[in-house]
């Protein structure tokens, strides 16, 4: 039997299809205005649910639900108007030690949400949001880099015990003075022998004065400005989990500039807010003598310590000398001691680890303190009336005692679970922004623009897809019939992919799509000409229909291949619209691939295959 399928081929086509109209199903579901809550250390507990209920009853606010997901409390509402006003009632209402954010909250049905069935995200031209187009300082990065190469030299030197009359970091320099030639040559000769790749030196002379002038290799321009791109955009993704956004884009744009899409938020005040703030991060040893609890009840602090307080708000003494800070860092990653107890590990540059293995080495089984300091603005409510102020925090998120002498990579113990070993990972990967940036580009996509957007590429893909199903059905009568059927599945199965790989949906993706729609077709029609010709050669038609899907098949398989490898080129080197593009294209290539070729063929094979003696095929055209 030419035409028939063995049962496990049928099987397959059904799990396909039943796993597609599964997963594609919770984008029926529309969304619902929602406001959600997260702590900004500790965990949300039913506590706060009470708390946000209460606030909300007594605005006199109704919400739709409230629930947990994702360790956050998400309050649903009807309409965007309450879910806005309800934002900021909210945050007022519970204070700075938690984040209220606006979102769209899937209305995904219980059963479906157990499957891990999710809808795709939207876009930014779909959904609304913001749009920033921020500049990093790279010659603000240098300079810092400059300035933190003074303090080495000033420690360098006095170490090697060789006299100066001054260490004067420029912007693009640093600039050492001496009383004469032979101490100059001396101080350049060790300088050199410890900072062998990083530097250039020039040594000159102003009167009596030598002077040496050091600036940093191009090499190490470019990696100095490379990293400060790079810790910026991390810092930028950690920031943006405060916002509660899905699917957020942040991304490099040249040399110097960084892209940062906001789907879903509607509040751009908020969203400059935590993309501008500052923060940096220092390690300093625990000041052990005194006591903390009588500096903080007397005001009297010992003047060789500073009074800092715990996240559990318990103070504590540190010394007042900085041992290292956050701009050493390279990667820090949350794991496992040997004893399996959660830590973190550490990774410093050359120069942050030369100078804190001579530190620790110093302090074995001391404590050692990991402070977090950040600069932010937040907005208030003074009678009555929203003012916005800047807040400087300053608190410590980790003390530990030093065990052996620490070098390049350490870890961090004494951590209470693997959670907590995590946010302080990323605290110390994305505590600092390692060079300023500045807005200079803003753009808001409003949430009816985007509906309209939405709206219209429904439209084009409904209207693509009803022209395509009438001219298959008028021109190939049954045949063309079953590839609508199979074009129907096509789009299903695009949807379902999207959403399981919770792709983000664009207008340039939906494009994708309607594209998809005309050339799913084309495998069929190959295939139904190749029939039509087969029958006028006066072939029997259970022959022809073999012959049409096998002599067919080769030239199907050339241009759809070549097509997917246009689609990875553009995904590999597009920026994300033509990404999105290029992600639809794709999905649409391999789904019509099975959906043309393998569920048609099974479908006619129902209708005319097995044992069945077929005089004539409905295929039109003969």
């Amino acid at each position: 039997m030419m035409n028939q399928y063995p049962a496990w081929k049928y099987a397959l086509i059904i799990l396909v299809l039943i796993v597609g109209a599964i997963y594609a199903m919770p984008n029926l579901y529309p969304n619902d205005p929602a406001v959600q809550i997260s702590s900004r250390h500790g965990e949300v507990t039913s506590a706060l649910e009470s708390q946000v209920r209460d606030i909300l009853e007594s605005q006199g606010m109704a919400f739709k639900s409230m629930e947990f997901a994702e360790e956050k409390l998400l309050v649903r509402f009807n309409d965007t108007e309450t879910q806005l006003k309800a934002m900021d009632v909210i945050q007022y209402g519970v204070g700075n030690e938690y984040v209220a954010a606006v979102n769209l909250a899937p209305s995904t049905p219980a059963w479906l949400r157990s499957l891990d069935a999710k809808p795709m995200y939207l876009g930014l031209d779909l959904r609304g949001g913001v749009h920033f187009l921020m500049e990093v300082d790279m010659e603000a990065a240098i300079s810092k880099a400059m300035s933190r190469y003074e303090g080495e030299f000033r420690t360098f030197l006095r170490g090697k015990k060789i006299r100066y009359l001054g260490v004067a970091a420029e912007p693009n320099d640093v600039l050492i003075k001496f009383r004469d030639i032979e101490t100059r040559d001396v101080a350049l000769e060790a300088i050199r022998e410890e900072y062998r790749s990083d530097l250039q030196y020039e040594d000159d002379q102003d009167g009596e004065t030598a002077l040496i002038r050091i600036t940093l290799s191009e090499q190490a321009q470019r990696e100095i400005q490379d990293f400060a791109l790079k810790q910026n955009i991390t810092t930028l993704r950690k920031r943006v989990n405060e916002l509660g956004v899905a699917e957020p884009v942040i991304q490099r744009q040249g040399q110097n500039r960084i892209v940062v899409q906001l789907p879903g938020v509607q509040d751009t005040a908020r969203a400059k807010d935590i993309l501008g703030a500052t923060a940096t991060l220092e390690f300093r040893m625990v000041y052990e003598k005194g006591d903390p609890y009588a500096a903080q009840a007397s005001g009297r602090v010992p003047p060789q310590a500073r009074l800092y307080r715990e996240r559990n708000g318990n103070p504590v003494l540190l010394k007042r000398q900085v041992m290292l800070t956050g701009d050493y860092i390279t990667n820090a990653a949350s794991t496992l001691d040997e004893n399996g107890r959660p830590s973190v590990s550490i990774t410093l540059d050359g120069k942050g680890a030369s100078r804190f293995s001579k530190v620790t080495a110093e302090n074995i089984k001391k404590l050692m303190a990991v402070v977090f300091i950040e600069t932010k603005t937040i907005t208030t409510l003074v009678d009555g009336v929203a003012e916005r102020k800047t807040v400087k925090t300053e608190e410590v998120i980790n003390i530990a005692r030093i065990q052996s002498q620490l070098s390049k990579r350490f870890q961090i113990t004494g951590l209470d679970s693997s959670k907590e070993a995590h946010n302080l990972a990323l605290l110390l990967r994305a505590g600092a922004l390692a060079a300023p940036m500045q807005i200079i580009e803003e753009r808001t996509v409003g949430p009816s623009l985007g509906q309209e957007n939405i709206d219209q590429g429904f439209k084009s893909v409904v209207i693509g897809f009803v022209l395509v199903l009438i001219f298959m059905a008028v021109y190939y009568r049954v045949f063309g019939l079953v590839a609508n059927l199979a074009l129907a599945f096509n789009l299903v199965l695009i949807v379902a992919a999207l959403s399981i790989m919770q792709a983000t949906l664009t207008m340039p993706g939906i494009a994708g799509i309607v594209l998809t729609v005309g050339m799913a077709v084309d495998a069929n029609v190959l295939i139904y000409e190749r029939i039509r010709e087969e029958l006028r050669n006066g072939v029997s038609p259970q022959t022809a229909i073999y012959s049409g899907y096998e002599k067919a098949f080769s030239t199907i398989a050339d241009a759809n291949v070549t097509t997917l490898i246009a689609a990875i080129v553009l995904f590999a080197f597009g920026t994300g619209p033509i990404k999105g593009f290029a992600v639809t294209l794709s999905l649409g290539i391999v789904s019509s691939m099975f959906t043309a070729i393998v569920g048609t063929r099974g479908v006619i094979n129902l209708i005319y295959g097995g044992h069945r003696r077929v005089k004539k095929l409905s295929i039109g055209g003969v």
